[in-house]
């Protein structure tokens, strides 16, 4: 297995639970649709104000999915991997994080 590949994600893949699955779908839809409302609202020439407000939306849903997803990985691949002995996982969620907060 490649380094820095979590043990449970078989050449960086994840089986999701169908719950799991669903509220991150439901997440990323939500953000499709305002995205798709943004586009319409450009081509019909709103109001700058506006269009910033619905961006600034777009950004709250899509930092919503990563905070359902970093809580999934955290509670199934990181714990597997600390309560394996397997330390390399917290370096690997420590560079995560950096790259998220940049």
């Amino acid at each position: 297995m490649e380094e820095n590949t979590c043990p449970h994600c078989s050449e960086r893949k994840k089986k999701r639970s169908p719950e799991e699955q669903k509220a991150l779908l439901s997440r990323l839809r939500r953000a499709e649709g305002q995205i798709r409302g943004i586009e319409k609202m450009v081509e019909e020439d709103a109001y700058c104000p506006d269009i910033l407000i619905q961006v600034s939306a777009v950004t709250s849903a899509l930092n919503s999915f990563n905070k359902e997803l970093l809580a999934c990985h955290m509670r199934s691949c990181v714990t597997e991997d600390i309560r394996e002995g397997n330390d390399e996982a917290i370096g690997e969620f420590v560079k995560l994080m950096q790259k998220l907060m940049k």
